[in-house]
């Protein structure tokens, strides 16, 4: 069992930013993906960004040019820098981790609100 958790959440005003980790542990093989999912309520969860072992970036629409992510192969975490944050990026914001030898595993989600 792999086990993923996020922080850093929390309540900002629209044009601000905010940095989100993640760290996943357990009986980890190798972790091939980390990256960041989004839900809105009454909405498909969505992909913000991920990156694979290997540099791979996937970037999903709302991330374009104002996210960032990195992370750390060697602890398997993993960083989603957030800049601009407007009130449409209100959600719960889920991190996960694919593992090649246990397969998928999710946080438990952190909520960021973009607020005035």
């Amino acid at each position: 069992q792999v086990h993923v958790v996020e922080s850093g959440g929390g309540l900002v005003q629209p044009g601000g930013s905010l940095r989100l980790s993640c760290a996943a542990s357990g009986h980890i093989f190798s972790i091939y993906t980390m990256g960041w999912h989004r839900e809105v309520p009454g909405k498909q969860r969505e992909l913000v960004l991920a990156l694979t072992r290997d540099g791979r970036l996937r970037i999903g629409n709302s991330a374009k040019g104002r996210f960032t992510i990195s992370r750390n192969n060697d602890n398997d975490t993993a960083v989603l820098q957030m800049n601009n944050l407007q009130p449409e990026d209100t959600a719960v914001y889920y991190c996960y981790a694919e593992d090649d030898g246990s397969g998928l595993f999710w946080g438990q989600g952190t909520q960021v609100t973009v607020s005035s």
